[in-house]
């Protein structure tokens, strides 16, 4: 289950990897339609997956940072090298990529299986449990690194341990 997201907002967006739409081999996927993934290397070490979540030529997308896991745990904890479920598996993006196997050779694939698909199992989060924030190590976007657009579920012991400005 996703509990933490990045949102990046294209163009305008100092923070995006398509700030003044820029456009590149690695990020013309965000300038597809939505219902996509963007699977990008952060550091030379850490697979990012994002989802590419507007229409044609607008190049919005969402990070995700943390999932909690319900299934498939025996497998996370392989790729992870660890032996027991803490928070930890896949709290914060490059652990939870890691832990799903998710690679810059996902970048395309749509969400919709049979590799990679998101779905709704109904499960409802109330509304005041869903917290803002502002995005982590984005300092060098400036003013927007202090937009509210980091969402988490509070309480969530799967939520990465970052730390953004609540709103």
């Amino acid at each position: 289950m996703i509990v933490e997201t990045e949102a990046y907002a294209g163009a305008g967006d100092r923070a995006s990897h398509a700030f003044g739409n820029r456009r590149t081999a690695r990020t013309e996927i965000k300038f597809g339609d939505g219902g996509s993934a963007y699977v990008y290397l952060c550091y030379g070490i850490h697979h990012l997956f994002n989802i590419v979540t507007n229409g044609k030529e607008v190049p919005h997308a969402v990070l995700i940072r943390a999932i909690e896991p319900l299934e498939g745990i025996e497998t996370m904890l392989k790729r992870r090298r660890k032996e027991k479920l803490l928070p930890q598996l896949t709290a914060g993006p490059g652990a939870m990529s890691e832990a799903l196997g998710i690679k810059t050779q996902y970048t395309g694939l749509r969400l919709q299986g049979p590799e990679l698909c998101i779905e709704d199992r109904g499960i409802k989060i109330r509304e005041e449990d869903i917290k803002a924030a502002s995005r982590v190590g984005v300092a060098y976007a400036r003013e927007d690194a202090l937009l509210p657009y980091r969402f988490y579920i509070k309480g969530n012991p799967y939520v990465s341990k970052a730390k953004g400005l609540e709103t």
